[in-house]
């Protein structure tokens, strides 16, 4: 019937107690960032760079995977690219994944 003095101690509660509860979150979230977060922004950079680099005579694969050669790189985010002899289709940069014969710049 009557409150145990246990229960009116552990009313009060301190600051570094506060703060002890948030150091699990801040730990998930650096564990996330770096095994997460900072793999995906490097790969992202990555592609961006190859995109970036592409030039006439690059063989490359798509995100359908049809294999093709650069014949034209346009600034509107297009390449056209030959899949066969005198088929040429548009593809939009972004979905290159791989470039797998690299030309010489001349």
């Amino acid at each position: 019937m009557f409150a145990s003095p246990a229960y009116a101690q552990a009313a009060g509660g301190s600051l570094t107690s506060s703060l002890g509860g948030f150091v699990p979150i801040i730990l998930i979230f650096g564990i996330m960032y770096f095994l997460m977060i900072r793999p995906q922004q490097k790969k992202m950079k990555d592609h961006r760079n190859m995109v970036a680099a592409l030039r006439k005579g690059d063989q490359i694969v798509t995100q359908g995977g049809i294999i093709g050669k650069v014949i034209k790189v346009k600034e509107d985010g297009e390449v056209e690219v030959e899949i066969a002899k005198e088929v040429k289709v548009r593809i939009l940069k972004h979905t290159i994944t791989q470039v797998m014969n690299k030309t010489e710049p001349s």
